[in-house]
């Protein structure tokens, strides 16, 4: 492919992006956000430099299912409906076939038909597990999660960085590949990582700081107050395997279901 082709193909890849984005009620830039963290997550696997050409183009049309289908409870503040979840579950592989219509490469088609599977095997739409899911799709579901969380949409706030970091500790190893987390959490200076509540936060505080005052205050003594460090997950809390899965189906398990309807209340 030659150099405008190229470019015409990338700028076409970025449209879809933020078409995308814009459907799910994004406020910034998600889909490109995702390619960022992810593509940062790959160097530090050492992928292959085609692997992650694949995985950035992945991210900028993983959901184009949900676009295609164009259903109004992607959009909504509520748990779905049974019926709703089902065809909800199929967005990545009616994804993968926009993809092939879109020229993109097998590659990119597979990523994002897998971008919703968990560590675990109840994933959707093929439930694989651990070493059967790809490394790429497994780094995409991390930064999907993390932009997703740490954004604002019309019915959700973001949430901060911490709380982000804690959420992705909490689920290393039943949802995400604990390996995979580890490496996110050692990610720094990557402005990508910043919350836009932590951002929006800043804003306000600086719009609400009064104009300096022109006279002098006396001058006092003043004591240095120990701060309490905040709490925040580590590399060492992240657990390698996860507590022994039960037998029963998704639809019949309810504590799985309840899992189910606890991630989609911070991602959909």
């Amino acid at each position: 492919m030659d150099s405008i082709l190229k470019a015409e193909f990338e700028e076409k890849l970025l449209k879809i992006a933020a078409a995308t984005d814009e459907f799910e009620g994004y406020a910034h830039a998600h889909a490109v956000r995702i390619a960022v963290i992810a593509d940062a997550l790959a160097q530090t696997f050492n992928l292959a430099s085609h692997d992650r050409f694949s995985l950035q183009q992945a991210a900028l049309v993983h959901d184009i299912g949900e676009a295609v289908m164009n259903r109004e409870y992607f959009r909504e503040n509520r748990l779905l409906r049974i019926e709703e979840r089902v065809d909800m579950q199929r967005h990545p592989v009616i994804g993968e076939q926009e993809a092939a219509k879109q020229g993109l490469s097998r590659a990119v088609q597979l990523l994002v038909r897998w971008h919703h599977e968990w560590w675990n095997g109840t994933g959707y739409p093929d439930a694989l597990e651990q070493e059967f899911i790809p490394l790429a799709a497994r780094i995409l579901r991390v930064a999907d999660t993390y932009a997703a969380l740490t954004d604002d949409r019309p019915y959700k706030k973001a949430v901060s960085k911490e709380e982000a970091r804690k959420y992705l500790t909490e689920w290393a190893a039943i949802e995400f590949d604990p390996k995979v987390v580890k490496a996110f959490l050692a990610l720094e200076n990557l402005p990508e990582l910043a919350s836009y509540a932590e951002r929006e936060e800043k804003q306000t505080e600086t719009a609400a700081t009064p104009a300096p005052q022109t006279f002098e205050t006396p001058e006092t003594e003043t004591t240095e107050t120990a701060i309490p460090e905040t709490s925040e997950p580590t590399v060492s809390e992240i657990p390698e395997t996860a507590p022994p899965e039960p037998k029963e189906t998704v639809e019949e398990n309810s504590e799985q279901n309840a899992a189910y309807s606890q991630f989609w209340d911070n991602y959909k």
